[in-house]
């Protein structure tokens, strides 16, 4: 598995309760981007429509070797989930406070997968308690380390 892109962001301002792969339709000239590593999960979010999830402002750059049919580089693409995945996060992101986060993209093998987080939004307070844990949790790091 070959990490391409990463949203670690969405570690910082959501509460990731459950994930989930889907696969991505891709051109060409996208597929050879993500194999270079060109592209980018901030400010993108997944969205479920019509019994159909699509991946929104995600930015794969266009491919340096591409001609004039290379590819938009933030245009909604399509994700791959079956039919009881795609209702079961349907209902979960419906819920107040929930929201569908995009947090990484690999490949499996010869495919481009992205990974869905079920996120629920962290208050002020939750993510200054989160930096304050991170940092104790290092000190006690180094202390055990310098013994």
């Amino acid at each position: 598995m070959k990490i391409v892109a990463q949203n670690r962001k969405a570690y910082h301002d959501y509460t990731i309760e459950e994930t989930l792969e889907a696969g991505m339709m891709l051109t060409g000239t996208e597929v050879k981007s993500l194999r270079d590593g060109k592209a980018n999960l901030k400010d993108s979010y997944v969205i479920v429509k019509d019994s159909e999830v699509f991946l929104l402002n995600c930015h794969i750059s266009p491919y340096t070797h591409g001609n004039i049919m290379n590819h938009d580089p933030i245009r909604t693409r399509k994700l791959l989930l079956h039919k009881k995945e795609i209702a079961k996060i349907q209902v979960k992101a419906a819920q107040k406070g929930y929201s569908l986060i995009p947090l990484k993209i690999y490949f499996k093998g010869s495919h481009a997968k992205v990974e869905i987080g079920l996120a629920r939004g962290k208050k002020q307070y939750e993510k200054r308690d989160t930096i304050k844990k991170r940092e104790a949790d290092r000190e006690i790091e180094r202390a055990m380390k310098s013994r």
